[in-house]
């Protein structure tokens, strides 16, 4: 636990502590009467009570949707299943400002559903839900899709022989061991949409704020820090309440569990029923999923001559207002820069953290256990500007260093690489490890040998994770990379707070950009997955 507890004291604790400082001691003397002043304000608590609502409403919808998802991806094999994996995860890396964008041009005024049928759900909290569903979907199929492919099928076989109905079987033996996956995935989408931002700016407008639009208005645009500081707290407190209900609830539930390899339990589907769900789910992806990017791609080509390549020919040209010092189209390679370092330091903390967490025991550990995730729950924002203000003095002046944009991704990255590998973790039988050591294996040699085979393919998913997650962060590195060094939502978002149709289409071609380069990496991890899974149980 050395390395992960000194990881996030660093760079995460001390940075929003010092925010935090700044905003209740502007003068030296504590100012705690700000906090009652600012929670009894009509304002404030609407944003809270909607914040909380929309969460908790995202989060059924996108379980609703997705668990379909999971067990199609889990349990079926089908022509394609690879690149379909990797394009449902593209969503998850765009910045949330574009998934609002890309929303709004599909429900919106004069969008899509608006020209065919007359249909507009940007004025209500419909746009804000499905866009929410469709940033999250991969959460939940990754996560719990990654447990239910390891599951033996035939457990469940053995409850039907003994006379269970198909549902009975299904709800008495495989849904408790996905309980902790399912948990797992619930908490990532919850905290992700309690401090969702640029989805609810772009679709919400005026009418609909949540506190991390209200934390971002209040510190970057009226520079009331001691406000902000009090949102940041209110967010901590909240976000470390759920995520110590959720290790409490979790721990009591998870046992050993079963696991063979995925290529055991996938077949082709069976039946009109197996049928008819494989072509639901591939429907639902068609229409939440590949259609939003479809007009993300379609506006990217349409130039104002007509259909072409004049967009994507600009991203390679300094522009004359001086926005870049750079052409924009440098983006792409500082973007895979800085999500290979980050991917690099969330396996290596997280992979660190979840081996401690199933090893240990105590309160300590648990407490832990929930710290760890305080990095989804807290504004990027904060995270951000604590950077600025405390890792700027030696011994940790990293203001002029590249190395600050991957550590403020990684710490996004961490809590992923630890969710997906915990539940496998715990699940491996600790029997198996002690009677490596009967045979005298020392313990480095037993985790080689016993645990490292079996988590292999949630490491893997952990690490296209935390890759996915660096390529699309956005909060944090809109105010930490060098003007110099953009990275591609970075350059996105430039290009979108420009006016004029040669920005917003350049904007689109950079996006199509960020989507096909996250869906090429992403299918290389899948096909990395399967070759050094197989054939080794």
């Amino acid at each position: 636990m050395a390395l992960p507890v000194a990881f996030f004291a660093v760079f995460f604790a001390w940075p929003v502590v010092s925010i935090v400082d700044r905003g209740l001691r502007p003068g030296g003397d504590w100012r705690f009467g700000r906090i009652g002043e600012t929670l009894s304000r009509p304002d404030i608590l609407d944003v809270l009570g909607f914040t909380a609502w929309q969460a908790l409403a995202s989060t059924g919808l996108t379980l609703l949707v997705a668990l379909p998802g999971a067990y199609v991806f889990a349990r079926f094999d089908f022509p394609g299943k690879s690149v379909l994996r990797a394009v449902v995860t593209v969503p998850f890396v765009l910045p949330t400002v574009l998934v609002g964008t890309a929303f709004l041009a599909l429900v919106g005024r004069n969008g899509l559903t608006d020209e065919l049928w007359g249909l507009r759900l940007d004025t209500g909290v419909w746009a804000i839900l499905l866009a929410h569903v469709f940033f999250n979907y991969a959460v939940v199929v990754r996560t719990v899709g990654g447990l239910w492919a390891q599951l033996d099928p035939r457990q469940e076989e053995a409850a039907r022989v003994l006379g269970a109905s198909r549902l009975t079987a299904w709800r008495t033996v495989t849904l408790p061991a996905l309980v902790p996956a399912v948990s797992a995935a619930a908490l990532m989408v919850f905290l992700f949409t309690f401090t969702s931002f640029g989805v609810v700016q772009i679709l919400g407008g005026d009418a609909y704020t949540t506190l991390e639009a209200e934390i971002y208005r209040q510190t970057a645009r009226l520079l009331d820090l001691p406000t902000a500081a009090v949102l940041t707290l209110v967010q901590f407190a909240a976000v470390g309440a759920i995520l110590g209900l959720h290790a409490w609830t979790v721990r009591r539930r998870e046992t050993a569990l079963r696991l063979v390899p995925p290529e055991r339990t996938a077949r082709r589907p069976r039946g009109a029923g197996q049928w008819a769900l494989l072509g639901g789910v591939l429907l639902s992806v068609a229409l939440l999923i590949l259609l939003p990017l479809g007009v993300l791609v379609e506006r990217s080509f349409a130039g104002p001559g007509g259909y072409g390549l004049g967009y994507y020919r600009a991203l390679g040209s300094l522009d004359e207002s001086g926005t870049f010092l750079v052409p924009p189209l440098e983006a792409i390679g500082n973007s895979l820069r800085y999500a290979l370092a980050a991917t690099a330091i969330a396996v290596v903390i997280g992979g660190l953290a979840a081996a401690a967490l199933t090893r240990r025991a105590g309160r300590l550990v648990r407490g832990f256990d929930a710290l760890l995730m305080l990095p989804l729950g807290v504004s990027a924002v904060t995270v951000g500007f604590g950077f600025l203000i405390t890792l700027d003095e030696p011994p940790l002046d990293l203001r002029a260093s590249w190395i600050l944009v991957p550590l403020a991704q990684a710490l996004v990255g961490v809590p992923f690489v630890v969710r997906t590998m915990l539940p496998v973790l715990r699940a491996v039988d600790g029997r198996l490890r002690e009677a490596a050591a009967v045979l005298g294996a020392s313990p480095w040699r037993a985790w080689r040998e016993v645990d490292l085979p079996l988590v292999r393919r949630a490491l893997l998913i952990a690490a296209g994770f935390a890759f996915a997650v660096s390529l699309g962060e956005f909060g944090a590195t809109v105010f930490i990379a060098r003007p110099d060094s953009p990275t591609l939502p970075v350059a996105v978002a430039r290009l979108l707070g420009r006016p004029g149709e040669l920005n917003y289409g350049q904007a689109m071609a950079l996006s199509t950009i960020l989507m096909v380069v996250c869906a090429v990496s992403l299918l290389l991890l899948e096909r990395l997955r399967t070759d050094r899974t197989s054939g080794e149980f």
